[in-house]
């Protein structure tokens, strides 16, 4: 786990290159505490900062070269199957210049470099990990990046005349000093709507981020960008299997995934909520391991906030070392300033992890498992019902679209809630299914109440194109419905806060959940097996007795703060300071936007903290990084 930068230019002396990577090396130096690397060449730089976790040897730093020095990798990320490709890679292969790799370390860094070595980019087909990775030919001049197929490590760049330059946080791009950078005032909609940008935009105009599951090559001054996997393109289905079967496939897979997860050479954990995700992790990790596994909960002085009692319940039955973290208002108050510096791309989310990070890295763990991705993978949210619900309601669209506009009016007027508004926008769709009904169904405001807020806004328009290409098998609409999850929401809000804000600490994250293996054979269960008319029946089914009843019927709470109170009374002045000065940005509705702060201060039912943070957070964003808008 660390961080990784490059900048090739044909524009700049390598004298200024470098100054560049050691700059951008300095900006993102919380990612990789252990060890910091730089190599130089004819036009490019390449810098590496470790976080040491597989192979603690100084002859795995990097820039790493291969044995010939003809190739040179520098490496993000966890390769959880890197042992068994290794031992194909010391065979020969079936090719005349496929020798034996004779390695010289233990790490996966040499693994994947090796892989690449031998199949090219058919290697990322074999790789099952989180990553993202530069290797430089030097004899060819070409460079090969790739991502990880869930988008769990972050790969930026910006592609123009002062040439081609990356790195793990959008930050070490904007402060680089190669140019300025400004901010995309087109996505300010977009990012008010969803509390993030969705990929392969950014916040900062004409900064991309490389999409999950694709590799990019640079040569010659061009770039080029290749897929080589979405599971949206997977179509599984597994409808001869048994349940029984199914659900022992799954446990199979689940239980191989936190298996090949609990590989370090350095301590590591979990986070606990008490929920049904993070409990089945912490269940499976102890029955695999000999040694107690270390488990970490946040509680709060607000009662009705904290899952403490869940959590203790867990690791009193698993016996684990456990630690209760409890937290007040103000403990949180404090931890604000230093929060909000760690946000690399600004979103609605993340300061959980960063609270809960920073207390399990004290403890000297340095790797924690987590029980992310559950929910969208085994249908967790109401928007799963929500949509199935849809789907039977149907005959709506046999109703005239006048009439029904006319009873979305009447709803919008007489429903006293936060979904009248957009009850009234999905009655106004011509078409009333899965693909208009979704971008809706997750935004946080309608395009008429946006109109009110941010001006000149098309904020529908990536989230569209995403949801447009999800594949709808009959009986599938879950599926449907979890690869848009995946997405949109996982990999832009939280992966993206959870790669940040732990790596902030220098801690890494590993997501069981986020398995390939895992979300292919899910995704290919019709709905019949996954409806989730109890919480997440099949993944509690294929669990059998690992879970108390008490955990598995809790009412869900989702792992939040208690916003809804320190907005309106700790936090209150840092709000208003940010949202006043939000509101008069050009491309704001000044009297819109004060008037929302107003509504939520004055309780209105319909103004949640929801529809406030994200913006106090994305004003002191651009405030504290000096971006030109």
């Amino acid at each position: 786990m660390c961080g990784i930068n490059g900048f090739i230019s044909k524009t700049f002396p390598i004298d200024k290159i470098e100054s560049v990577i050691k700059k951008m090396n300095g900006i993102i130096a919380h990612r990789g505490p252990d060890n910091e690397g730089l190599w130089k060449n004819e036009g490019i730089c390449l810098g590496h900062r470790r976080l040491s976790i597989i192979d603690l040897s100084i002859e795995s730093n990097q820039p790493f070269f291969s044995q010939d020095l003809r190739y040179v990798i520098i490496y993000n990320g966890e390769l959880y199957n890197f042992r068994e490709l290794k031992l194909d890679l010391q065979r020969s292969g079936h090719k005349k210049n496929e020798n034996p790799y004779f390695f010289k370390t233990t790490s996966d860094t040499e693994v994947i470099l090796a892989a690449y070595i031998r199949w090219g980019n058919k290697c990322l087909e074999l790789f099952n990990g989180m990553f993202a990775f530069a290797i430089y030919d030097i004899q060819e001049k070409k460079l090969f990046m790739a991502r990880d197929r869930m988008g769990v490590k972050p790969f930026y760049y910006y592609f123009g005349e002062e040439g081609f330059i990356f790195s793990s946080e959008i930050r070490a791009i904007i402060h680089s000093g190669i140019k300025s950078f400004s901010l995309n005032k087109d996505l300010i909609g977009e990012y008010s709507l969803y509390q993030t940008v969705f990929a392969p935009n950014t916040i900062i105009k004409g900064i991309k981020i490389l999409m999950p599951g694709y590799y990019a090559e640079y040569c010659n001054d061009k770039a080029t960008l290749s897929s080589y996997y979405s599971p949206s393109k997977k179509n599984n289905v597994t409808q001869e299997m048994s349940y029984k079967e199914i659900c022992d496939k799954t446990n199979e897979l689940l239980t191989l995934s936190v298996q090949r997860r609990m590989i370090a050479d350095v301590p590591f954990g979990a986070f606990l909520s008490g929920g049904i995700d993070s409990s089945a992790v912490v269940g499976l990790m102890s029955k695999i391991s000999e040694k107690k596994i270390k488990t970490f909960t946040i509680g709060f002085d607000e009662s009705e906030f904290s899952e403490s009692k869940y959590a203790k319940i867990i690791a009193t039955k698993f016996n684990t070392d456990h630690s209760d973290i409890n937290l007040s208002s103000i403990d949180f108050l404090n931890e604000i300033p230093a929060a909000l510096s760690s946000i690399d791309h600004p979103s609605g989310d993340g300061i959980n992890t960063y609270i809960v990070s920073k207390v399990t890295k004290k403890t000297g763990v340095t790797v924690a498992l987590s029980g992310i991705g559950g929910d969208e993978l085994f249908a967790g949210y109401d928007i799963f019902k929500r949509m199935i619900e849809l789907q039977k309601k149907s005959w709506i669209n046999s109703i005239p679209l006048f009439f029904r506009k006319s009873t979305g009016y009447l709803i919008q007027k007489s429903k006293n809630s936060v979904a009248r508004n957009k009850i009234e926008e999905l009655l106004n769709q011509q078409t009333i299914n899965f693909k208009s009904s979704y971008p809706l169904n997750r935004s946080i405001f309608t395009q008429k109440e946006l109109d009110k807020l941010i001006n000149n806004s098309d904020p529908f328009k990536q989230i569209n194109s995403i949801v447009s290409e999800v594949p709808q098998i009959e009986k599938h609409l879950l599926s449907a419905v979890s690869v848009a999850e995946i997405t949109t929401y996982l990999q832009n809000i939280l992966l993206r806060d959870t790669d940040q804000m732990s790596m902030a600490q220098a801690l890494e994250i590993r997501e069981p959940f986020l398995d390939y293996k895992l979300i292919d054979f899910v995704l290919g269960i019709n709905d019949e097996k996954k409806y989730p008319h109890t919480p997440k029946k099949l993944l509690v089914d294929s669990l059998g007795n690992l879970l108390p009843s008490e955990i598995i019927n809790r009412k869900k709470m989702g792992f939040t703060f208690p916003w809804q109170i320190w907005l309106k009374k700790d936090l209150k002045s840092f709000c208003e300071k940010n949202i006043t000065e939000f509101s008069n940005y050009d491309f704001c509705n000044k009297d819109g936007i004060l008037n929302l702060w107003k509504g939520f201060l004055n309780n209105d039912d319909t103004i949640t903290w929801s529809r406030i943070w994200h913006l106090v957070v994305l004003n002191n964003w651009i405030k504290e990084n000096k971006i030109d808008y």
